[in-house]
């Protein structure tokens, strides 16, 4: 099937044209035709599939009649990312050069006051993210009343960083008759949940399993050790050693990680930047600008690097940890290979990392090999979990103090020397606050009464009745 057969309008159809494309990917060719026809859309597809442009395109067909209010925008894009975002616009642009739309893009890091310009003409396709959104709503400088088209774009993103309150909130305020397009790369069964409540009546396209890998990638393990300067020194041998690197996304679960490895490998004297979710806006897009162009041919991320960055040309990609979260896998290695290109990606796997390498393999389904020996995992020691060793700790201090105490009971039973007798005389009266120094003995130890003092009222005569 062909673009011209989809029912693209003939501005759109042009676009793609100019573009170079003739031929739809299977999640554009299944999911426009129902676009196109005001169905709602529920998504699923693996990253690098086209899916951005499954939905910008038959858009623009939609939204080319018609003209926007001063703020109030007519199709709404929701987006986790400042880069997906930006992506998304970058599409609009490209696709939408014939037609004479405004687009506006809402994200973080950046003035209010171009965005509010371009809110003040009148946009006819929003690009936002969720908190600079709700942001300029709060503000009474948007309204959401006038959307006709909704679109949630990367939702299992959305739920692992937390915008799902945002989200639902954001639903709430567009209108009930809108045309809603969801489209996720997983399916967990938060994600269902939320589908069935923003759809009615979906279509579901899936062109890929849920969580599954391309067939174009190539999977390794590598065994490192735990220690950073060690599993660094294996890093550097495999970009060294690597076949056909053009270059590479080095991932790491931390921040802090980031930019660790991005000072070491630039004391090394490779070409590499980094990127993660602290940098301000204008250092993120120099430096993707900078990898995009090959000035740049290693790049140090976190996942905010891992989904929809359009980066056709990424040959490698290595994890230089495990992810925590195994469907981050699928989308850290799914920015090499993309457009059915060849990609490797390599995974170091150290001592510590069995439990998340089980759950990527649990949740892929794919054998991996390792291009050496398996690392020697480590056992599971009883006992050794968070707050166990306080934990123990205490229990022995306790037990501890009983046996000792069992034994003072046993010995003050037991001990009644004079010796002992002459200690507790030797005490001075009222020095001893204890409750049993004020309790009157006598001379087995043990109370009697009220002791030797006993009150004088106590010792009158007892009135007999009459």
């Amino acid at each position: 099937m062909k673009f011209n057969e989809l029912g693209l309008s003939a501005k759109v159809l042009a676009a793609v044209e100019a573009s170079g494309y003739d031929t739809p990917t299977p999640i554009q060719e299944q999911a426009i035709p129902h676009v196109l026809e005001r169905r709602d859309v529920m998504g699923i597809a693996q990253t690098g599939t086209g899916k951005t442009a499954g939905f910008v395109l038959p858009m623009l067909s939609l939204v080319e009649k018609g003209r926007a209010r001063a703020r109030m925008p007519r199709t709404l894009i929701l987006e986790p990312t400042r880069e997906l975002a930006a992506q998304v616009e970058e599409k609009f642009n490209e696709y939408g050069v014939n037609h004479k739309l405004n687009v506006a893009l809402l994200i973080g890091g950046v003035s209010f006051d171009d965005q509010l310009k371009t809110l003040d003409r009148g946009a006819d396709v929003l690009i936002a993210t969720p908190g600079r959104l709700l942001d300029l709503f709060e503000r009474g400088r948007i309204l959401m009343t006038g959307v006709e088209i909704l679109v949630i774009d990367e939702a299992d993103r959305m739920l692992d960083m937390g915008f799902i309150p945002d989200i639902e909130r954001i639903v709430s305020m567009v209108p009930f008759t809108r045309q809603t397009l969801f489209f996720s790369a997983t399916m967990p069964p938060e994600i269902e949940r939320l589908a069935d409540k923003f759809l009615q009546n979906p279509v579901q396209v899936a062109v890929a399993a849920a969580s599954s890998t391309s067939d174009t990638i190539a999977q390794k393990l590598v065994s490192a050790p735990k220690k950073d300067y060690e599993k660094r020194a294996v890093l550097r041998s495999l970009i060294d050693n690597a076949e056909n690197l053009n270059n590479a996304i080095i991932f790491c679960n931390r921040k802090v990680d980031v930019a660790s490895l991005h000072r070491s490998l630039m004391r090394r004297d490779y070409s590499v930047g980094s990127l993660h979710g602290d940098m301000d806006q204008t250092s993120r897009t120099k430096t993707l600008d900078g990898f995009r162009d090959g000035n740049i041919k290693l790049l140090v991320a976190s996942d905010v690097a891992a989904r929809g960055l359009d980066i056709p040309d990424v040959s490698h990609v290595f994890n230089f940890d495990v992810p925590i979260h195994a469907e981050d896998y699928v989308h850290r290695i799914g920015r090499c290979g993309r457009a059915g290109r060849d990609g490797w990606a390599y995974t170091l796997v150290t001592p510590a990392d069995k439990k998340y390498l089980d759950a990527i393999l649990d949740l892929t389904g794919d054998e991996l090999d390792y291009v050496d020996a398996e690392p020697q995992f480590d056992k599971a020691k009883p006992g050794r979990g968070r707050g166990s060793s306080r934990k123990a700790g205490a229990e022995t201090k306790t037990a501890s103090a009983g046996k000792d105490c069992a034994k003072e009971v046993q010995k003050s039973a037991d001990d009644k020397t004079p010796a002992k007798s002459s200690a507790k005389a030797a005490k001075k009266p009222g020095n001893d606050k204890s409750t049993e120094s004020r309790k009157p003995q006598n001379r087995e130890g043990t109370p009697q009464g009220m002791g030797d003092h006993v009150p004088a009222f106590m010792m009158q005569p007892a009135k007999v009745g009459g």
